[in-house]
C-alpha cells in the first residue's frame, strides 16, 4: 500500500509539475505521470482484491517438543511451512529461555527468524519472568484465532475461559517423516 501511494504523490507532483511549467499539453511529463496514476490504481487494486490473514498462534515452546521430546527449532520450521501450506498466517510464541533449550544463548525474534526462515515481526518472545502461555492465548483471543499446541493450558482455564472449548486447539506431532496437524478428522501433513 505504501508503494502505491508514493506512486501517486510522484505522479501527482509530476502532473502537477508538468501543468506549470508547459501548460495542458501533451508531454513525456504528463505521459509519465498518467502512467504512474494507473500503475498505483492497479496497485491499489491487487492490495483490496487479496484475502485477509487467516491468522493461527502457534506455541513454538510446546511445538519444539513435539520431536523425541527434544526441543528442535526444525520441528517449529516444519510446522510453520504446513500452516503456511494450507493457507494460515502463524504467529509464533516462545518462552524467554528458548535459547537456552536449543542453543547457550538468548534468543530473541531476529535470531529465531534467522534459523526458523520466519519474519521476525510474526515471531514473539515472551518477556524474561513471564510465561508465553498467557500472553499467545490473548493474542489468539485478539485475533480471533486457533492455537497450535498439545499444551491444555488448565493453569490459565479461569483467567482464559476459552481455553475449556477444545475447538480453539489445533493439536499435532512430528516424526523424522515431518508434522502431523490434527484439526478434527482432517489431517495436514508437511514431509521434511
Amino acid at each position: 500500500m505504501v508503494v502505491s501511494l508514493v506512486i501517486l504523490l510522484v505522479s501527482l507532483g509530476l502532473f502537477t509539475w508538468s501543468v506549470l511549467s508547459s501548460g495542458p499539453v501533451f508531454s513525456l511529463a504528463l505521459l509519465l505521470s498518467a502512467v504512474g496514476f494507473v500503475a498505483s490504481f492497479l496497485l491499489l487494486v491487487r492490495i483490496r482484491m487479496r484475502p485477509p490473514a487467516k491468522w493461527i498462534v502457534v506455541d513454538g515452546s510446546n511445538v519444539m517438543f513435539w520431536r523425541e521430546d527434544t526441543p528442535q527449532l526444525q520441528t517449529v520450521q516444519q510446522c510453520i511451512e504446513a500452516l503456511v501450506m494450507h493457507g494460515w498466517t502463524p504467529v509464533v510464541w516462545f518462552d524467554a529461555n528458548v535459547g537456552y533449550q536449543v542453543g547457550s544463548r538468548y534468543m530473541g525474534p531476529r535470531a529465531l527468524s534467522r534459523a526458523l526462515r520466519y519474519p521476525a515481526a510474526r515471531i514473539k518472545v515472551a518477556p524474561k519472568g513471564t510465561p508465553a502461555d498467557p500472553l499467545l492465548i490473548a493474542e489468539a483471543r485478539q485475533r480471533g484465532a486457533r492455537i497450535v499446541t498439545n499444551d491444555r493450558y488448565r493453569d490459565w482455564a479461569e483467567a482464559h475461559p476459552q481455553v475449556r472449548n477444545p475447538d480453539l486447539f489445533l493439536r499435532g506431532t512430528a516424526s523424522f517423516d515431518g508434522v502431523i496437524l490434527r484439526v478434527e478428522d482432517e489431517h495436514l501433513r508437511r514431509r521434511a
